[in-house]
Order: C-alpha cells, then structure tokens, then sequence
C-alpha cells in the first residue's frame, strides 16, 4: 500500500520540518544542533531527519515557559478552556493525515492511529468541561465568624516525557488537563516518534497563536537521556510526568523526589485476563486476541497473560489457535491486517530472546512465534504473535515483554486465579470474563484484583477518556485522564478569613496579652 509522506506533512503543515523545528522558543533546537534520521519500521525507510536540543536549547526553552506562565495562569480558566476547545477542533480537522502519521511513524495499525487522535479529542472535550469545575472545598470551622476553605492554584511548568507506543496521546492528557489547569507545558517525546509530536506542536501553537497568547504555553524539546535527566533534576519544574518502562520509572522518581518535586508515573504492565467457566467464550475470545496483538503487543495495557479454568482451558486454548491463525500481519496502512511492525530491530531481538527464555525455563509453545522475513517485511520489524503455556512463576512470565508473546495459566478455583494475577510486580490492567454476578463482585472487591483498572467482560487493553488511568506496584501510581486526575497538576491552599473582632484560637487555646 502506498503512503505519501510528503503529502501527509503538508496537509499538516510541517513538510519543512528542521526548517520549522529550529525556529521560535517552543521549540529546543538550533541550526548547529545534531541531528537524527527518523526511520519507519512498516517499511525501513527515512522519513525526516530532526534537530536534538543542547542543554542551552533547554535552558531557553525553560525561561520561556518561565515568562509564558505568569501570563497564562491569569487567564481565566474557561477562557483557557476555550482555546483547548478551538485545539481540540483543529484535531478534528486533521484527524486523518494525523492518525496515518501515528501509523506510519510508530508502526500501529491505521485504525488504532485514528483511535489515537480520536483520544486527543475526546480529551480536549473533558478539559473543556473542566475549566469550568476546578473545584475546592468549604469547612466548617470551629471558630466563631470565620470560614474556612480550600482552593487550587496551578504548579507552574510541567514536564512531560512521553513513550513511543503512543506517541500524542499519552502527551494529550497531561497537556490538555494541565492547560485548562493554567499550568504551562515542556514535553519531550520519544526520540523514536518525535514527527507526530512535531505535528501536534504546529497544530496547538497556531491556535495559541490566533489568541494573542505568548510562546511557552506549549513547548517541544527533542533529545535523549540526557534531556529527561535535566527535566527530572530541574527545580524550574514542579511536576514530572513520566511514561515508560519501570526502570525509567524508578530513575525518574529518584531523581525528582531527591528535590522534593512531584512525579506521575505512568510505567509497565503485566496484565491478565481471568477467563472463567462461566465465561462467554467467543466474547472472551475477542478482548484476549485484541489485547494480545494490538499494536503489536507494544501497549503498557496489552494482555500478556491468560489464566483460564481448567474445566474450560482445552476449549479456549483451541479457539485460540484457530484465531492465530487467522491474524493478518503487514503494513499497518492497510486495513486488511490486523498487526503491524515491532518499533524497531532492538525490540525484535527482545522479543526473540524472551520466546528462548520462555523454552528454557519449561514454557511450551502452542503457537510457534518468530521474526517474518520476504518483500512484505524488509523493514525487518515485522514478527509472528505467538502463545505458550506457561507457569506464573517463571522469571519470564514475571518480566513485562513488550511484544506480542501470550501466556496460558491454568487454574481450579477463582481465588487461585486472583491471587496468580496479582503475584507479579506490575499492577496496571486486568479483566476478569464471566457472567457470573459472584465471581464479578469478587474480582472487584477489596480481595480481588490488585490493579489500577479492572474490567469484567471487557479486556485489559484500552481505556476510555473520562476514568483515571493509572496502575499500583511497579506501575507508578500516577494517574491520567480522568475522574479528579487534575488535581496533580494543581497545588492545594487551605484558606481561613476571620470576620470577627476577635481572634480566637483553635483549640481552645489561650494566649492573653
């Protein structure tokens, strides 16, 4: 299938992209910077190179989030909610050369990368609301004549460091609450997929623009390691959030609270479905290969494991392999397929040294895996999904692998399975399948799942705008998105206003003079 890149950047407004990248103080770049080429894994070819920042580059851009903060946290909030709104429109507008960028550039399928624009509006459209219910409290107090109450003010700037796998989304969230909080925006994407970050950067910026409002608001610094540790060490910001592997995770969180600054960690997953005997099996069937295989198994939210009751685990093992069978794998950009690309070469040699490690430990494929050679797949990204069965001890069954690489479990009865979902160290997403009322109140109680998220009839993939998203354990903590997730983007001041002649104080106490 043939995709026009230079096409798509024009209709976006970044086909001169070192050109536009290196000019204004959003951006953290300079002509004498270094450069690096972006390289698709559909097809293995360039796509663009961009400038990375040098530490100066990112000192300027500080300052200017600096200057551009006193001036926004001024706004009033549904003013700023207004121009989120207009963003969230001109998402709209280029939702489909924007979502085939996603594709091409980070190799997840078409309808998934429209699904990621579609998250960045939807969004916007609950930052919108938001504006509008940045709410405090009022207390009681005990003193006489007095009132007391709680408000919110915004931190200031706010770094973001954003992972491959989903390259503007995750970005979505901070920014668009962190706006309508009053909050300003330094965000760094990954080095791996910086074009649709570059193109979310133009689209914003322009309706910044259009309202008078300052550089700063929104700013893009491109780099590696080095520039996520100076965000992590940097006073100048309040909060860091953080999305990637448990191991960045823990740096960032070292760093960050060494200076007493707040971190949201968004980090791995080692998710699992609990398919039950009273499960409906063709509905499971859909939520298990899904949350197996999209995006090629590259989502902190896939599903990496299935334990399944014996009594029904032969059956659905079956149906499982029958549909494996059935799974197109090739360019994203066709709609045909169902699997795309790993990110790149190094994440295919993990997921080939995970499947040897799953043999050597005892693990038993039912779905051999292996890396897909030939015309369609010259980018040499391009793998088999595959499953095994597997005990939920295994250091590999432990270990989130970010590939499409599915574990069987079998059990006898349902606390066995919530406690074999539970013992592993992440604690993100889990999804129990059944129609049975006991066995789903059981699952979501104080006894059940240990998890962030749990969803019963409905995988662990996904999530919908609206609900915090987030995960306990080595996943972080943090949560994103939703439901009062704003408040870490704010800081809490108590307030009390004496109205009286006196000044009593609490307690009781007496201090006469």
């Amino acid at each position: 299938m043939k995709f026009n890149v230079a096409e798509i950047l024009a209709l976006l407004n970044i086909n001169e992209l070192n050109e536009a990248y290196s000019t204004g103080k959003n951006w953290g770049s300079s002509h004498e910077a270094s450069t690096k080429e972006i390289i698709s894994p559909v097809d293995g070819k360039p796509i663009a190179s961009v400038k990375l920042a040098t530490t100066e580059n990112y000192n300027e851009v500080v300052k200017t989030a600096e200057k551009a903060f006193k001036t926004w946290r001024n706004i009033p909030a549904p003013k700023r909610g207004e121009i989120i709104r207009e963003i969230g429109e001109a998402l709209r507008l280029n939702k489909e050369p924007l979502g085939k960028l996603v594709s091409y550039e980070m190799g997840k399928s078409l309808q998934e990368g429209y699904g990621e624009v579609q998250e960045m509006i939807d969004i916007a459209d609950f930052a919108v609301g938001l504006s509008r219910q940045l709410y405090g409290l009022t207390m009681h107090s005990e003193r006489p004549q007095h009132r007391m109450y709680e408000q919110y003010h915004p931190l200031g700037i706010v770094g973001i460091i954003s992972a491959f796998n989903f390259p503007v989304a995750v970005w979505s969230w901070n920014a668009m609450l962190a706006w309508a909080c009053g909050d300003v925006c330094i965000w760094k994407p990954s080095e791996k997929t910086p074009l649709t970050a570059i193109a979310c950067q133009h689209i914003a910026q322009k309706v910044f623009e259009k309202h008078g409002i300052e550089e700063g608001v929104s700013c893009l610094i491109m780099g590696d390691r080095e520039i996520g540790e100076q965000m992590a060490n940097d006073t100048r910001l309040p909060l860091i959030s953080a999305t990637g592997s448990t191991r960045m995770g823990k740096a960032v969180s070292a760093a960050v609270g060494a200076r007493l600054g707040k971190s949201l960690l968004e980090l791995g997953g080692n998710n699992a479905i609990i398919i039950t005997e009273n499960a409906d099996l063709d509905m499971s069937l859909i939520g298990a290969v899904f949350g197996a295989v999209g995006t090629a198994g590259q989502r902190c939210t896939s599903t990496r494991r299935l334990i399944i009751h014996e009594s029904v685990y032969e059956t659905f093992k079956q149906k499982l392999v029958n549909a494996y069978q059935q799974i197109k794998i090739g360019n994203p950009l066709d709609e045909n397929n169902h699997m795309g690309p790993l990110i790149d070469q190094n994440a295919v040699a993990l997921y080939l040294q995970s499947i040897e490690r799953c043999n050597a430990e005892g693990g038993k494929f039912v779905v051999e895996g292996g890396k897909l050679v030939g015309d369609h797949y010259q980018s040499g990204c391009y793998v088999k999904p595959c499953i095994a069965e597997v005990e939920n001890h295994y250091a590999i069954v432990q270990h989130e692998t970010f590939a499409p690489i599915l574990y069987l479990i079998k059990y006898k009865t349902l606390e066995e399975a919530i406690s074999l979902q539970n013992s592993v160290p992440q604690g993100l997403s889990s999804a129990i399948m059944t129609t049975n009322l006991r066995e789903a109140e059981l699952f979501l109680s104080a006894n059940g799942s240990d998890c962030g998220i749990a969803n019963v009839n409905i995988g662990t993939s996904g999530a919908e705008i609206g609900g915090a998203f987030g995960g306990e354990k080595e996943t972080g903590g943090g949560r994103e998105s939703g439901s009062d997730a704003w408040k870490v983007y704010m800081r809490r001041q108590t307030n009390t206003i004496n109205y009286s002649k006196t000044l009593p104080l609490a307690q009781g106490i007496k201090f006469d003079l």
